[in-house]
């Protein structure tokens, strides 16, 4: 989701903010490098600082760099991909500059297309050679507990028991949870650039491969199928970009008006099945016609749109919440010790 439209030389400087013991709180900013998008988050920190107002975002942006694309099957970041890389941090170097963002205040992550990249090493020396940013390629597992943490961050959960689900390029994160409790959490390379190269060879799925990837699902998500048996879920929470999709189509289908600062929002599942089975009857040139179709997504929605509705299916699951913070708040509210 993009909702700053200003450069950095149009955007006004912050003025340094001071907590309760006068100490001087520079500017924060995180890198979130996913499979198909570079996520840059620039805030300042609340002078009253609490899990209601945790920051103030100065700046919020991401660039498609689909690192994944043309490699992430044989675990290697193409050229191309090193290229689009490199542009995309460059133009944020410019803009953690602008903002005065010291080293120490600066967190960089890379998740799956980088973690299981044989040339993992080459890309972040080329990157840090360019761009002076330190990128640290971060596991399965602690992807899913900073997820956990930016979900707990923009919404309450409650007390009934909700499967948190962000659906990345090159893996899904599952984390099973209530208020008081994390039961489980764990990071499934199975993410939609993966699956959208294992079983979507032409602009449209066929109904054989939906069964294929259907059948490869319950395979892989074993152990998820047995901690649901002991903890059912009442609810799917899904953060990242297919839900952002999902959730942007079905307000426009609505007619209702998209609110990027929003924290949370929801769809119906009669409203998911209406637009998964639109999403299927069409080809590529058609899925971009969708209004709220975010281009990078208009064939990898078919895929994660395939994965979600497995997951309702399968596990009988009658709700879905859509939270917007994801990795990037999750991590900058563990450092900012607000969770």
């Amino acid at each position: 989701m993009y909702f700053c439209k200003k450069t950095p030389m149009q955007l006004q400087p912050s003025k340094k903010i001071y907590y309760e013991e006068q100490q001087e709180l520079e500017n924060i900013a995180v890198i979130d490098i996913g499979t198909n998008t570079a996520h840059l988050l620039v805030v300042s920190l609340s002078s009253q600082r609490n899990i209601f107002t945790p920051f103030r975002v100065l700046h919020k942006e991401k660039i498609t760099t689909k690192i994944g694309e043309g490699g992430i099957s044989e675990g290697y970041i193409s050229l191309e991909a090193q290229k689009r890389l490199l542009n995309a941090l460059k133009h944020f170097k410019e803009v953690l500059d602008y903002y005065e963002i010291r080293e120490d205040a600066l967190f960089a992550v890379a998740t799956s297309a980088l973690r299981n990249a044989k040339n993992q090493r080459d890309t972040l020396e080329k990157v840090f050679e360019e761009t002076q940013i330190k990128i640290e390629v971060i596991s399965g597992e602690k992807e899913a507990e900073y997820i956990y943490y930016g979900v707990k961050t923009a919404l309450k959960i409650g007390p009934e028991n909700a499967l948190i689900m962000d659906i990345g390029g090159g893996s899904v994160e599952f984390i099973l949870c209530n208020d008081s409790k994390l039961y489980w959490k764990e990071s499934f390379e199975i993410g939609a650039q993966r699956l959208l190269d294992k079983f979507m060879p032409q602009e449209r799925i066929s109904e054989t491969n939906i069964n294929l990837m259907n059948d490869f699902l319950h395979k892989k998500l074993q152990n998820l199928s047995r901690i649901l048996s002991l903890y059912p879920a009442k609810v799917v929470i899904g953060c990242s970009g297919t839900f952002d999709t999902l959730d942007d189509i079905n307000h426009l289908k609505k007619h209702r008006q998209l609110n990027y600062n929003a924290k949370e929002s929801a769809f119906s599942i009669t409203e998911f099945k209406a637009i998964y089975q639109e999403i299927l009857s069409k080809n590529h040139q058609e899925r971009l016609a969708i209004p709220g179709m975010s281009p990078m997504r208009a064939d990898m929605i078919v895929v994660a749109s395939s994965l979600l509705n497995f997951i309702l299916d399968t596990y009988q699951i009658p709700q879905v919440r859509v939270s917007h913070y994801a990795l990037k708040e999750g991590l900058l509210a563990k450092k900012i010790n607000i969770i």
